[in-house]
């Protein structure tokens, strides 16, 4: 599976098997690579992941932030975000997802830290080059 920042790359397969029955979460994937969310995101929250983790604390929010927009409305909707492991990779445990939230809350700066990281992905996007429509 290729990857792309902390997602698989998606691709188009006429083949006729599986169908992605959450395209609008497949696109803000899409749209969270291209802006560089995700890396920037993985960099800012890198001193809250244990050594030896498997699930990037960026990726857990990131996932969590997916489901909530596919009308979720609580840690354990992450099991539509799960179903879909082509789409979405490897997805945490209800019970990692649980403890990566609470040591992300536990510390006073992450609210900052995240900010911070979102502010700046969007201060490149703006200055990136915009295509020609």
């Amino acid at each position: 599976m290729k990857r792309r920042g902390l997602y698989p790359r998606l691709w188009v397969d006429a083949g006729g098997a599986s169908a992605v029955s959450q395209a609008g979460g497949a696109l803000l994937v899409e749209s969270v690579g291209a802006a560089g969310l995700d890396e920037g995101l993985s960099r800012a929250l890198a001193p809250w992941r244990k050594p030896g983790s498997v699930h990037d604390p960026a990726k857990v929010l990131l996932d969590l932030a997916v489901a909530v927009a596919l009308d979720g409305d609580c840690p354990a909707d992450a099991t539509v975000v799960r179903a879909e492991p082509a789409v979405f990779g490897s997805v945490a445990s209800d019970a990692t997802i649980s403890r990566a939230v609470a040591g992300l809350a536990r510390d006073a700066r992450t609210a900052d830290v995240v900010l911070a990281a979102v502010d700046q992905v969007r201060a490149a996007a703006r200055r990136a080059p915009r295509p020609e429509p």
